[in-house]
C-alpha cells in the first residue's frame, strides 16, 4: 500500500526565508529517485536544484514557475511503497526499502546519495497507487538562462514562450525581452515630437514607481543597513603608484604557456600578506558575549557585478593560495556568478572582502562593511596621473585605495599600518617577497 509524503520546501541556509520556483524538473506521475531533483529555484543568493529525499511517484506540485515559495511550505507529494515507487527508486545504502525510510533527509544539491537518475515514466492510467491527481502540467522549459530576464518578461506580462532567442541555440537574451516590450507599449510622445528615447528607460506617467526590496536585492538592503546599524566604520584611503604592479603583472602573463593573473589576482594575494601581518583584522564581533573573535583562516570575498545584482563568492582558505590559484579561483567564482550557479557555500563564510570598484571607472568610494565582517578594502580605477616619481613629476599609473574598517576590532594605528603595507606592495611588489 503506497504512503503519500510532503516535501517542503527546506532551509537554504543563511536565513533565507522562501524562494522563487524557476522551472519543475518532474510532472505528476513521474517515478523519482531517492536525492533526484525535482524543482529548480532562486533564492536571494543563487539558483539551486532541490532534491527529494523520497523516492516514489509525483502525486502532486505546489506553485507554479515566478511563484514565491517560504520555506517550510509544500513543493511535491511523493507516493512511496506502492509497486512503481519501489521500482523507480533507488534507496540509500543499508535503508530499508519501503515508507519513510526511503527518505535520504538530504535537501540540498550537491548533498545526495549520488546515484544514478533513472529515466523519467509516467504512471499508467488506473495503475497503482491510486492516489495520483492530476494537476496543470507546466510546458517544457523555454531558453532562458538569465533569471534577470525571466523576472523582466514576467513583470511586464510577457509570455517568454511566444519569444525567438536571438542567442546562440535559440537562447532569449535580455535584449530580445526589451524588444518585445517596446513593441507592446504605446509610442511615447517625446518619440512622435523627434526626440529619441531608450527603449529601457522609464517613462513618466505623473505617478510614483514603486520597486520591492526583495530577493538579492532586498538581501543586500538588509545587510548593508545591519552593517550601518552595528557596526562603528571608519575609513582611510591613500593613493598609490600601481605602475610597477603592473609592470609585474605584465611579465607574469608574458610567460609562455602560464596562466593569465588579473590585478584583482595580484591585490588578493596582497590583501592575503597584509592580513598575516595584521591579524585583528581578520575578525568579527561576536556582540552577544561582547568579545573580538579573531579568525584563524582567510575566506576571502570578492565584490562580483552580474545580471541579478552585487553578489560577493568567496574564495576559501585563500591564506593558502598562491597568485596563480588565486586568480584561477577567481576566474572560477566569477564565471559561477554571472551564470547563476553559485552555490549558497561559495557566497557565504567571508572573513574579509576586496571590492573593485574601479571597473565602473571611479577612483575612489567609501565601502560598507560586508556584516559581520570587521574590515573591507576598496579599488579605485587605475588611471594616468601626474605624480612625483624620484624627485621628478611624471605621469604614472595612480590608483586611490579605500579601507573601512571596524573601528572595535582596531585602532588607526593598525588600520594605517594594513592600508600602508598595501600601498607599499602595491608600489613596490618586490616588498612581498621578504614574507615569502
Amino acid at each position: 500500500m503506497a504512503q503519500v509524503l510532503e516535501f517542503t520546501l527546506p532551509d537554504l541556509g543563511e536565513g533565507l526565508t522562501e524562494a522563487e520556483i524557476v522551472r519543475w524538473l518532474v510532472e505528476v506521475g513521474d517515478v523519482v529517485a531517492v536525492d533526484q531533483p525535482v524543482v529548480e529555484v532562486e533564492t536571494a543568493k543563487a539558483m539551486v536544484e532541490v532534491p527529494c529525499p523520497y523516492g516514489g511517484v509525483v502525486t502532486a506540485r505546489f506553485g507554479e514557475p515566478g511563484d514565491e515559495v517560504p520555506v517550510g511550505q509544500p513543493l511535491v507529494t511523493v507516493a512511496v511503497g506502492g509497486q512503481e515507487a519501489a521500482a523507480g527508486s533507488v534507496a540509500r545504502p543499508g535503508a530499508e526499502s519501503g515508507g519513510a525510510e526511503q527518505g535520504s533527509g538530504s535537501v540540498l544539491v550537491g548533498y545526495g546519495t549520488g546515484g544514478a537518475v533513472p529515466r523519467r515514466r509516467r504512471v499508467r492510467p488506473g495503475a497503482e497507487p491510486s492516489t495520483v491527481v492530476e494537476r496543470p502540467v507546466v510546458e517544457g522549459p523555454v531558453p532562458v538562462v538569465s533569471p534577470l530576464v525571466r523576472r523582466l518578461a514576467r513583470e511586464h506580462g510577457l509570455d517568454l514562450r511566444t519569444l525567438r532567442g536571438s542567442g546562440k541555440d535559440g537562447l532569449i537574451l535580455r535584449a530580445d525581452v526589451e524588444r518585445a516590450i517596446a513593441e507592446t507599449q504605446p509610442v511615447p510622445a517625446a518619440l512622435a515630437n523627434g526626440f529619441a528615447v531608450r527603449a529601457d528607460a522609464p517613462q513618466s506617467s505623473g505617478a510614483e514607481t514603486r520597486v520591492p526590496l526583495r530577493g538579492l536585492r532586498g538581501v543586500v538592503a538588509e545587510k548593508l543597513s545591519r552593517s550601518r546599524r552595528e557596526i562603528p566604520d571608519a575609513t582611510t584611503w591613500v593613493d598609490a603608484d600601481a605602475t610597477e604592479l603592473l609592470a609585474v603583472r605584465a611579465a607574469m602573463n608574458a610567460a609562455s604557456g602560464a596562466p593569465k593573473v588579473s590585478v584583482l589576482a595580484l591585490l588578493a594575494r596582497i590583501c592575503t600578506a597584509a592580513l598575516a601581518r595584521y591579524p585583528e583584522l581578520n575578525a568579527t564581533v561576536d556582540t552577544e558575549r561582547n568579545e573580538v573573535v579573531r579568525l584563524p583562516a582567510v575566506h576571502l570575498g570578492f565584490a562580483a557585478q552580474t545580471e541579478r545584482g552585487l553578489v560577493v563568492p568567496v574564495i576559501r582558505n585563500a591564506h593558502t593560495r598562491n597568485t596563480e590559484e588565486l586568480a584561477a579561483e577567481i576566474a572560477r567564482l566569477t564565471e559561477a556568478a554571472r551564470a547563476g550557479t553559485l552555490s549558497p557555500a561559495e557566497l557565504t563564510g567571508g572573513t574579509f572582502t576586496l571590492n573593485n570598484y574601479g571597473v565602473f571607472g571611479v577612483d575612489g568610494s567609501t565601502p560598507i562593511i560586508n556584516h559581520p565582517e570587521a574590515a573591507m578594502l576598496g579599488v579605485g580605477r587605475i588611471a594616468p596621473k601626474p605624480w612625483v616619481f624620484q624627485g621628478e613629476l611624471a605621469v604614472r599609473q595612480v590608483v586611490q585605495l579605500s579601507f573601512t574598517f571596524d573601528h572595535r576590532v582596531c585602532d588607526g594605528g593598525t588600520s594605517g599600518g594594513f592600508l600602508r603595507y598595501v600601498a607599499d606592495c602595491v608600489e613596490q611588489p618586490a616588498v612581498l617577497l621578504r614574507g615569502l
